[in-house]
């Protein structure tokens, strides 16, 4: 889903269970008001909200944050458009949308674990 000119412009997401909203503003490089009413636009993105209504966010949302952003920056869809391709086709999206800079991180730790054995 993101485009290759693009998956050097966005930062890995970093192993931890849950993220803030200002962390994941600055992993998809948008504004946390902005997730706050895509949250509201799209079924599919349902943070953990915790004490004080506090949301935390997981990898796969992050990820599906960043298709979203995809869909509607780079790609020109509308809210609607973009939430009916969503729940359209969803498998599709999730098995386009590979971010380099993850798979190079994990080919890093995946030989770190190959040096150590």
């Amino acid at each position: 889903m993101l485009e290759p000119k693009n998956n050097g412009e966005l930062p890995p997401i970093p192993p931890k269970r849950y993220l803030t909203i200002g962390e994941v503003g600055e992993l998809c490089a948008v504004k946390p008001h902005v997730l706050r009413y895509w949250e509201a636009e799209f079924p599919q993105l349902k943070p953990v909200k915790r004490r004080g209504n506090r949301r935390y966010y997981q990898r796969q949302d992050v990820i599906l944050i960043r298709q979203i952003k995809s869909l509607l920056y780079e790609q020109g869809y509308t809210i609607g458009g973009a939430r009916q391709k969503m729940s359209d086709d969803p498998e599709e999206i999730a098995k386009s949308n590979v971010n380099a800079s993850e798979i190079r991180s994990l080919v890093k730790d995946l030989e770190g674990v190959i040096a150590i054995l």
